[in-house]
């Protein structure tokens, strides 16, 4: 299974989608960041995507001002769409955290969602194959960066499932001007397959052998 793991800048439309699906040849899934689908109205030209290139799509998209997040099967359906778990610490994550399409057990964790990932992933009635993470933007501090990617590697390494992210190559939390672009993919024992960090290279994982390949144009 090849995942295209792709960080493009903000657009209202789906020009890098539709680029990397045709530069690509042989991806099955493509995992975009948090907000990327900018709108109800873009989520429908993304289904169809999906259905005519049979790509899965897991990313977020953007409903009345809010982050919804969304699995497009490679049919066009949308398989998987819930909304964003609210921050506070006592809130649980909004479920479902975890869909079964063609065999495979895919969980979804949304942006900050990460952080409450150990606590909430054991309410999962089944194994998960491999973890999605869909990101807004880069990580404001250095900080930031290694609290979100240990996170990643507690998860997987407690729950035996790959996991996997990547963020815009743009934007910064709350306009703040700092903006650290960040992807990755934890192998099941928690070591990394690949942490890029201001790298904003697209990577193509197999997980069939566990290897990438990083691609020579930005997305």
């Amino acid at each position: 299974m090849r995942i295209l793991i792709g960080q493009p800048i903000h657009e209202k439309g789906l020009v890098q989608l539709e680029n990397d699906i045709k530069v690509n040849k042989g991806i099955d899934i493509i995992l975009y960041p948090e907000g990327y689908i900018s709108s109800e109205k873009v989520l429908e030209d993304a289904c169809k995507i999906a259905k005519e290139s049979k790509v899965m799509i897991i990313t977020s998209y953007r409903k009345d001002n809010k982050d919804m997040a969304v699995i497009i099967s490679n049919t066009g359906d949308k398989v998987l769409e819930r909304h964003k778990t609210l921050p506070e610490e006592d809130v649980e994550l909004n479920t479902p955290l975890c869909i079964n399409y063609n065999g495979i057990n895919i969980g979804y964790l949304l942006c900050m969602e990460i952080l409450k990932g150990m606590r909430d992933l054991k309410n999962k009635a089944v194994d998960i194959n491999f973890i999605a993470h869909p990101i807004g933007v880069g990580m404001f501090s250095d900080e930031q960066f290694e609290q979100w990617v240990n996170e990643a590697k507690n998860i997987a390494k407690t729950y035996n499932t790959i996991i996997m992210g990547t963020s815009h190559a743009d934007g910064s939390y709350r306009n703040c001007g700092i903006s650290i672009p960040i992807s990755y993919c934890i192998n099941s024992d928690g070591e990394p397959i690949y942490i890029s960090k201001s790298d904003i290279r697209t990577r193509i994982v197999n997980l069939d052998t566990k290897e990438f390949e990083v691609k020579k144009e930005n997305c």
